[in-house]
């Protein structure tokens, strides 16, 4: 901690953004869920049940799945989400390593060991006296090397600022992740209401089966029809088949997502239609820069800088001391020893490692405002796109449909009072089917561009304006059984 004192004010702002960054995507996530606990779905539709407002996370994903529970249980489960965190805990370690002293360094050096003379006396003479006498020296010496030049301060703040990168990394993969589920969980209730729509043709088929052999039997039109009005009824059985196993194929993307094999759940429950009109565009230009994925851009130039001031402190030489004491065996006696050891830097200025340095500030500011622009890109492509596509539904819902479901009401009572023939009864039913299947495709497009530009944002859209409704019926097809 004492070496965040000299920069207090630094450290206080680098957690509050990381705080920010944090609710952010908490409100991308809980955003949704508020949208549940309201009784309307995670994409602004009205909804009937399936979450039980309760504080514990739900991990169950048998019976009707919520998107909050597919969200809570994809946060949990997700491997992604996993490695990242864990990526943060390593790097928690590698800070604190940078914060480190250096051990000191102890050493013994013995001189002459072993070394025994004989110092006086004839060697050859009976009456010779012999002294033998130890010549061994011995050196203990114990000492530590000093950084200068704030080197370690300069390596703990470069070091946390990558933890705070790791941290942004996972948030960023956090909100993607987000966006995926809603985009696979809007492909769901795509699906749903999809197979609904086939399952309702095929019911309008029989039907027109039906009208055709009465007519049959009755000699009122030839038995053609009847072969052409169950030609028609397979065609609508094909295409409800096509639909379950496009809906079979989106439940199993989406369990996925928690790393489940087979989906447990029985049905996704929402609503297509949605109550949110595109927002303004100016204020999601200011949103965007609120991404993860730009906060981290101008994260990674911060940390870019850090490593330049580590590379700067390194020109500054390092101090080594040391302090020990000498033992003579020979006098008996002691000698204090100190030893001091700076490098010179003549050659080696660290010229090479600081010009790298500053360029790979310069390459992260580049990349700064090449995110800045890829976001806005994005943004501007799926705004345009999603007021193409509320105008499709608007017309849609407003003309198209109830057109062509008149059109189908009065083919069919007119082919049974004989005024219309076969081939525009079964045009008019073809029409509507199309019209239809449509309509569920432009909701589910719009959910997808809600979903894309709350990814970009990563927050709730509503937090840009008030929802509005639709003022219109809708198709009784698309409509929950309250």
């Amino acid at each position: 901690m004492k070496l965040c004192n000299h920069a207090t004010a630094t450290c206080r702002d680098r957690a509050v953004k990381l705080r920010s960054l944090l609710l952010l995507s908490m409100m991308l996530l809980f955003g949704h869920a508020l949208r549940l606990e309201a009784g309307v779905d995670s994409f602004g539709a009205s909804s009937n049940g399936g979450y039980h407002q309760t504080s514990e996370v739900s991990v169950n994903e048998r019976g009707q799945l919520t998107l909050r529970d597919a969200l809570q249980l994809t946060l949990l489960r997700n491997p992604e989400l996993a490695a990242f965190s864990k990526e943060i805990t390593a790097l928690e370690g590698a800070t604190l390593q940078a914060g480190l002293l250096r051990n000191p360094e102890l050493s013994v050096n013995v001189e002459n060991a072993g070394n025994i003379q004989k110092l006086r006396g004839d060697l050859n003479a009976p009456d010779s006296i012999v002294k033998e006498v130890v010549q061994q020296t011995t050196t203990i010496r114990i000492g530590q090397l000093l950084e200068l030049g704030g080197k370690r301060a300069a390596r703990v703040s470069a070091a946390r600022l990558n933890e705070e990168l790791a941290a942004m990394d996972y948030q960023s993969r956090r909100v993607e992740i987000i966006a995926r589920v809603a985009m696979l969980f809007t492909e769901v209730l795509a699906g749903q209401e999809r197979q609904k729509l086939a399952e309702e043709t095929q019911r309008l088929a029989q039907q027109v089966v039906d009208t055709v052999v009465l007519r049959v039997i009755a000699g009122k039109v030839p038995p053609i029809e009847e072969t052409r009005a169950k030609v028609g009824l397979s065609t609508a059985r094909i295409e409800s088949e096509q639909a379950q196993r496009d809906l079979i194929s989106a439940r199993k993307r989406l369990a996925l997502m928690w790393n489940s094999p087979a989906p447990q759940f029985d049905s996704a429950l929402g609503d297509l239609e949605t109550h949110i009109m595109p927002p303004d565009f100016h204020v999601l230009q200011q949103r965007v820069l609120e991404n993860p994925l730009a906060l981290r851009a101008m994260k990674n130039i911060e940390h870019r800088k850090a490593l330049v001031e580590v590379e700067q402190t390194r020109r500054v030489p390092n101090l080594f001391l040391s302090a020990g004491v000498v033992n003579y065996a020979l006098v008996g006696g002691n000698t204090a020893i100190v030893n001091a050891m700076v490098p010179l830097p003549l050659f080696d200025r660290n010229q090479g490692n600081l010009k790298e340095a500053h360029q790979r500030v310069s390459k992260a500011e580049d990349e700064q405002a090449a995110m800045e622009i890829r976001l806005r890109t994005e943004l501007a492509q799926s705004f345009e796109a999603m007021s193409a596509v509320w105008n499709e539904i608007n017309l849609l819902r407003d003309e198209i449909l109830p057109g062509a479901k008149s059109a189908f009401s009065v083919m069919r009572k007119g082919y049974e009072l004989g005024k219309f023939g076969l081939l525009e009864l079964m045009d008019a039913q073809r029409v509507l089917f199309q019209n239809q299947l449509l309509y569920v495709r432009a909701l589910a497009n719009y959910q997808r561009l809600i979903n894309d530009i709350e990814r970009l944002i990563a927050a709730p859209i509503e937090s840009i304006q008030p929802r509005h409704e639709i003022n219109s019926l809708s198709p009784a097809h698309l409509k929950r059984k309250k």
